[in-house]
């Protein structure tokens, strides 16, 4: 597959918005002033919007809503949308605790996925147009109003509401990279994911069985119908009991050929112990438990396995050609309907810190929105 220059930009900018968050962009924009510059059909944009913003690095509780933050004006290269739905995820909150590598410092304006109207563009934009309806990560997106790379604004599917997008662009290609390229998963393979009725898990879920695999999932308890209902062949109780004994035990002593690992802490010893011998590999993409360390001298006696780490804003900046294929191939699940549209548990704005929370306490189950 040949990455052609725009496809290249795009993979840049977002790579940059995933490993860094890009908060600096919203901070000390000017407010937005169209009428010059693009005439009539922009009015209508207020210059004040209202906002979550971060103001310590204490946590999501620290999270104000605001009325007179500035609406950002698109740049060279950007566009503005009215968003209809931000996405919440755990990143927010390792910003927010200033755990996340080379996050925002306070006051930002928190949230970095968002789907929406593009109602305003900046120079050299050649698309998305004003109305287009977009999927993206950028800075700010707890708000009435943010700026999108125009090389990075996803097109919602057709048929598809807009909040129905949130996740297209951050956990479902966590989830497929981890499968795929980084997890080699393939037809008759056992492949046990932890979080599994989280966002990226339950998209994990889907991918994996359509191609063929045996998925032993986790959850806590009163989240396993949910996650049978997507189509796994075991769910264990992330909660309680010996996670490893429990897998061998479903995989008649030989281990899962793939683990797709998020949760951290003691999940994370859980997880190698139950990965196959020699062949096994343990793709880690999120420390949401907490850090576990692992020596070398337990690779060498106690668990000979692969560990590979996936960050993918990492993976499109330095392997471009791989996130392109994989994009093709998301793009083929969602028109085969592997991948139906979201349905996420939506928060009006002004509790976006109940929602990140609750997301932290492990108290939800899917895809999260705030509704500006």
């Amino acid at each position: 597959m040949t990455i052609l220059p725009q496809q290249r930009r795009f993979l840049l900018v977002v790579a940059g918005v995933y490993m860094v968050g890009g908060a600096a962009r919203v901070r000390g924009r000017a407010p937005l002033m169209y009428a010059e510059k693009e005439g009539p059909t922009t009015m209508g944009i207020p210059a004040t919007m209202r906002a979550l913003q971060q103001t310590s690095l204490n946590g999501p509780q620290d999270m104000r809503l605001i009325t007179d933050a500035p609406v950002p004006s698109p740049g060279q290269g950007e566009v503005l949308i009215r968003v209809t739905a931000a996405g919440v995820n755990f990143a927010d909150i390792s910003k927010a605790r200033g755990t996340f590598l080379d996050g925002p410092r306070p006051p930002y304006l928190a949230g970095f996925e968002a789907a929406g109207e593009v109602v305003a563009v900046g120079g050299a934009v050649t698309g998305p147009r004003r109305g287009a309806r977009v999927v993206g990560v950028g800075a700010g997106a707890f708000a009435e109003y943010m700026v999108l790379p125009a090389a990075a604004a996803a097109p919602v599917p057709v048929g598809w509401a807009e909040q129905e997008a949130l996740g297209l662009v951050v956990n479902w290609p966590t989830a497929l990279a981890a499968l795929k390229p980084l997890g080699g998963v393939a037809a008759g393979h056992v492949v046990l994911i932890h979080a599994a009725a989280g966002a990226t898990g339950q998209a994990a879920v889907r991918m994996a069985k359509h191609y063929g695999a045996r998925v032993i999932a986790t959850a806590s308890p009163g989240k396993h119908e949910t996650v049978l209902a997507l189509g796994a062949d075991h769910v264990l109780d992330s909660l309680g009991g010996d996670l490893a004994a429990e897998v061998m035990e479903l995989t008649g002593g030989s281990g899962a050929d793939v683990v797709l690992e998020s949760a951290g802490g003691a999940t994370f010893a859980a997880g190698l112990a139950a990965a196959k011998r020699v062949t096994g590999r343990v793709v880690v993409y999120g420390v949401a438990g907490g850090e576990a360390p692992i020596t070398n001298w337990e690779l060498v006696y106690k668990h000979q396995v692969h560990i590979i780490g996936l960050n993918i804003g990492v993976l499109i900046q330095t392997a471009p050609q791989i996130f392109g294929e994989l994009m093709g191939e998301l793009s083929a699940l969602i028109a085969a309907g592997v991948l139906p549209p979201g349905l996420p548990t939506g928060y009006e704005l002004a509790d976006g810190p109940k929602a990140l929370a609750e997301l932290e306490a492990r108290a939800t189950v899917g895809k999260l929105a705030l509704l500006p």
